[in-house]
């Protein structure tokens, strides 16, 4: 990944609560919460902003790729 952002310490400290209440670790929570997304946010506001269209076939976002496929 070429660039990594970094949390405040107040979304630090919310996601160390999410991960203790689903017992993963803090990336991994992180990771899941991004793939719940994918499926809850609507696709076509993401899609249409998208920047970088190389990734779309496993894009969890596009409803009809592989990624979204293998995630039911």
């Amino acid at each position: 990944m070429a660039y990594t952002p970094e949390l405040s310490p107040e979304h630090s400290a919310t996601l160390r609560r999410i991960a203790w209440a689903m017992r993963m670790p803090m990336t991994k929570a992180l990771a899941d919460i991004l793939d719940y997304l994918g499926t809850t946010l609507d696709p076509n506001k993401v899609c249409s902003s998208y920047r970088d269209k190389s990734r779309c076939p496993t894009c969890p976002f596009n409803r009809k790729g592989t990624h979204h496929a293998k995630n039911l």
